[in-house]
């Protein structure tokens, strides 16, 4: 019997048709009314009815048509046998090989390296070299002020780190006062560092995070400051970042009166530290209402007065007390018509009322005087 898939799908074809005349009968037999009796099926052993009709089997023949034949099973193995490769083949499958070792190989050599220029990383692969050929590799322009880390001549190795900071000029007021430096920071902070100014508290004029460019940059600083501000009695104690005495003074609201004065000058600088003094206007002197006799004007006062305190208008003895520059007690003071104390007025004012004091003892100097009385009489 001929089992080819031609033969048997062809008999499948014709079973397929012969059902399905047989079923379009049997349908208009039943629209016309004819009715058969219907056969009894056979039971199996399972007791499952199984219908044995013509129209029962039509139905097994036209399922059992429409069942594709089973595929063979693919052996790609088999197939793979049959190939046979010739010279040319083996050639170049072992250049492929030796190909693919050497790219293996190379890349085992290289060396990868990270760049560092202000602050940008890139990844550099070399087979070997210095710091020197990387960046002649990657085109980084290096000048003689430039930081470069580490050292050019070094010799890289896997994972060495090049680190690049090119040099920037930087204009620099601190307190108003200018100066030029050159750095490699990168921004305000690393700046000041740099210049060992990141000590101070001081007031600046751009963030610490401020980034420098290479083509350079202006900043100002003003430190903070302790100055004492000193008027009479009265004493301020002050923290400041001003350039000049005067405006410390304006900063704080003290105003001068006519005729003070300032020690320091108002443009000084005030540096850390510094005692601000303000000086009154003295009062008016009294009236030199008694005359001096000339034979009392022409004694050698100054030499007197050097005797006694240095010529010091402002000497001051606590033991006595005796004050001014020819030592006067102040019963004697106010008795030749002195006011407040003889340190309150100037050297001339004091050589004035020791004169009348002269007249007044009738020239009896011993008991004012008696260790440099007669320096008066020296010539």
């Amino acid at each position: 019997m001929d089992r080819s898939p031609f033969r048997r799908s062809g008999v499948r074809r014709a079973g397929v048709r012969r059902a399905r005349r047989r079923l379009v009968r049997f349908a208009g037999a039943r629209r016309a009314g004819s009715r058969r009796a219907a056969r009894p099926g056979r039971r199996t052993r399972a007791g499952r009815l199984v219908r044995t009709g013509r129209a029962a089997r039509a139905r097994r023949v036209a399922r059992a048509g429409s069942r594709r034949a089973p595929r063979r099973p693919c052996r790609p193995l088999r197939a793979l046998r049959a190939v046979r490769l010739g010279p040319w083949t083996v050639t170049g499958v072992a250049a492929a090989g030796g190909i693919l070792a050497g790219v293996l190989a190379g890349m085992a050599m290289t060396k990868e390296v990270r760049l560092v220029v202000d602050g940008g990383e890139t990844t550099v692969r070399r087979f070997g070299g210095t710091v020197r050929d990387v960046l002649a590799a990657r085109r980084v322009p290096v000048g003689p002020r430039d930081e470069v880390h580490p050292a050019r001549d070094t010799e890289i190795r896997d994972g060495t780190a090049i680190v690049v900071r090119h040099a920037r000029p930087l204009e620099l007021t601190v307190d108003g006062r200018h100066s030029r430096h050159t750095v490699t920071a990168l921004n305000v902070g690393e700046a000041l560092q740099q210049l060992h100014l990141n000590g101070h508290r001081a007031t600046l004029s751009d963030s610490r995070m401020r980034q420098i460019p290479v083509s350079g940059f202006a900043l100002k600083v003003r430190t903070h400051r302790r100055v004492t501000v000193v008027r009479g009695g009265v004493r301020w104690d002050v923290v400041t970042t001003a350039a000049t005495v005067r405006a410390v003074l304006a900063e704080h609201g003290i105003t001068l009166a006519r005729g003070d004065r300032l020690r320091p000058r108002a443009g000084a600088f005030p540096a850390d530290g510094q005692i601000i003094r303000i000086i009154p206007l003295p009062p008016p002197l009294p009236p030199h209402l008694v005359p001096v006799h000339p034979f009392v004007a022409a004694l050698n006062w100054a030499a007197l007065a050097r005797c006694e305190t240095a010529g010091d208008p402002k000497a001051f003895d606590p033991g006595g007390p005796y004050f001014g520059m020819y030592q006067f007690s102040l019963p004697m003071w106010r008795a030749v018509g002195g006011t407040r104390t003889p340190l309150d007025w100037p050297a001339a004012e004091q050589t004035y009322r020791a004169q009348l004091l002269f007249q007044r003892v009738a020239g009896r100097w011993r008991g004012q005087w008696p260790a440099c009385g007669p320096h008066l009489f020296l010539r």
